[in-house]
């Protein structure tokens, strides 16, 4: 009898695990209304910036559905204030733009079934719950490969916020690119532990010019690195926008945000009532990282090999992680033909040939 018994249970089970999960209804674009929470403000000229223009992006795209954010908003209890407010205003779709916002957007979403939570570069998930980041490691390889091409000191100075996997990855893909087109040359970092930090991040800059870096680049959030450059004389490659505005005669290019591309592809499955969780995370082939536009300082040749090498990486074939690569010891981390799986990108805790020094502890 039981053994009769425990297969159809079992298929059961089998049948209702592997069920997907249902879609919400969908909703009408006119009586939709998203809500973005920022962790800075949307004048920071980086981070939060792009995210803003992104919103803007779905303003134009979907001119009924209503929007609203609020910037500035830290990491902790305020933002569960701010979330239960959008959706006492009516916000059935809530972007929350950092990492730090991770358990608060669960705890809010377990509450509110209804609302569909959309968490940046986070890895949490729920019914209602997806995560979105974007692979901005291959757009800053291709800025490394603009920035080798143009030292020559062949020193190149990186003013790198946290110690943490995303920095470590652009900053390794970053290195891995000024490599390729200039093997002999080194990169120095200066920490500063902090997102947004103007005045640390034009000091970083400032040493990084004492100790000999005659092109400059970055992971921080303002224009401040790209006006330490300016002030200087160096070349410098910015972040997240194009900087050049801070740098009119000295910025090359800049890896760049496209947050419309996964702002508006949501907006668009919600109306349609097609949304369910995801984990994205799209790259140069999606045209959610990019680069900004060139100086005319850059010659053709960086250009055409940054066109190559992207061509290389949209194609699948070839990715900014595949072997050999070594570390900055000498250890091969990547064998030849091997890649670094998603789990490897995203829990990088070493630093590539060519940059010196060592991870703060």
């Amino acid at each position: 009898m039981m053994k009769r018994f425990f297969p159809a249970i079992a298929l059961l089970a089998v049948i209702l695990f592997c069920a997907p999960l249902m879609a919400f209804e969908a909703v009408p674009a006119d009586k939709l209304k998203a809500a973005w929470l920022y962790n800075g403000p949307i004048g920071d000229g980086g981070w939060t910036y792009m995210h803003d223009l992104g919103r803007l992006d779905v303003e134009k795209a979907f001119p009924q559905v209503k929007t609203m954010y609020v910037e500035s908003v830290p990491e902790g209890p305020d933002s569960v204030r701010a979330m239960e407010n959008f959706i006492r205003n009516g916000a059935k779709v809530i972007f929350a733009t950092s990492f730090g916002y991770m358990d608060y957007v669960q705890e809010v979403a377990s509450r509110h079934p209804d609302v569909i939570f959309m968490h940046c570069s986070g890895f949490k998930m729920a019914d209602n719950v997806g995560v979105y980041f974007g692979r901005m490691y291959q757009a800053r390889y291709l800025s490394g490969l603009i920035a080798g091409s143009m030292t020559k000191k062949n020193v190149i100075g990186f003013v790198a916020a946290h110690p943490i996997p995303e920095v470590v990855r652009g900053l390794n893909a970053f290195a891995l690119g000024v490599r390729k087109a200039n093997p002999n040359a080194k990169i120095k970092v200066v920490w500063l532990f902090s997102w947004i930090d103007p005045g640390k991040e034009k000091e970083a800059a400032k040493a990084l010019v004492d100790a000999g870096a005659d092109v400059l680049a970055m992971h921080a959030n303002t224009g401040s690195v790209p006006q330490a450059a300016e002030e200087a004389g160096v070349y410098v490659v910015g972040y997240n926008n194009d900087m050049s505005r801070y740098a009119p005669t000295k910025h090359l290019t800049a890896p760049v945000w496209n947050w419309g591309v996964v702002y508006k592809y949501t907006i668009d499955k919600v109306i349609k009532g097609t949304w369910k969780p995801e984990n994205i995370w799209w790259g140069l082939d999606k045209g959610m990282v990019g680069l900004a536009p060139y100086s005319k300082d850059v010659p053709d040749s960086a250009k055409k090999l940054v066109e190559s090498e992207r061509q290389r990486i949209i194609s699948g074939k070839w990715d900014v992680f595949e072997g050999p690569i070594k570390d900055n010891q000498g250890k091969l981390r990547v064998k030849q033909g091997e890649r670094l799986t998603d789990q490897d990108l995203l829990s990088m805790n070493w630093l590539v040939e060519g940059v010196e020094g060592e991870l703060p502890k």
